[in-house]
């Protein structure tokens, strides 16, 4: 697990299934993988494609849901490596709502995540990202994409 701000943190599949105590809420990104989490965890699963450039409105829908999550919880953004998707919803959530600058946001993702990799065109789909947010008055809803636990 490693940690990008004070309550935000990237993680892969094996430590989804049992976080650290620190985490409350756990947003799995990984398309292949299930949702498995103990009962005491708020979980959601949006999924992203491995290796593909983000879904714009699945990427809007993790930033509401991080941005919902952190207001209670210590959120852990998990897919199979902890490495690209995982890393750019991060990022993505830096940009959209911390004010982040997209370099700014990268360079922390890469400095605290080594090997991080994030998705093809990233930059352009939080760009659309933003915009969609700014165009929607007051906070984003989770789409029905958002999947509960099982």
């Amino acid at each position: 697990m490693y940690q990008m701000t004070k309550r935000l943190f990237v993680g892969n599949i094996d430590e989804m299934a049992l976080p650290p105590a620190p985490i409350g809420a756990v947003l799995l990104v990984a398309e292949e993988c299930r949702l498995e989490t103990p009962p005491w965890v708020s979980a959601a699963k949006i999924p992203l494609k491995e290796f593909a450039r983000p879904d714009v409105e699945r990427l809007v829908d993790a930033v509401a849901w991080i941005e919902q999550q952190l207001k209670e919880n210590n959120v852990m953004v998990c897919c199979r490596a902890g490495m690209s998707r995982s890393v750019s919803v991060v990022v993505a959530y830096l940009c959209c709502v911390e004010g982040y600058c997209y370099d700014e946001a990268l360079r922390l993702a890469t400095t605290r995540r080594p090997g991080a990799l994030p998705l093809p065109e990233l930059e352009a789909t939080i760009a659309l990202v933003r915009h969609i947010r700014r165009a929607t008055p007051g906070p984003s809803t989770i789409r029905d994409r958002v999947q509960p636990p099982r």
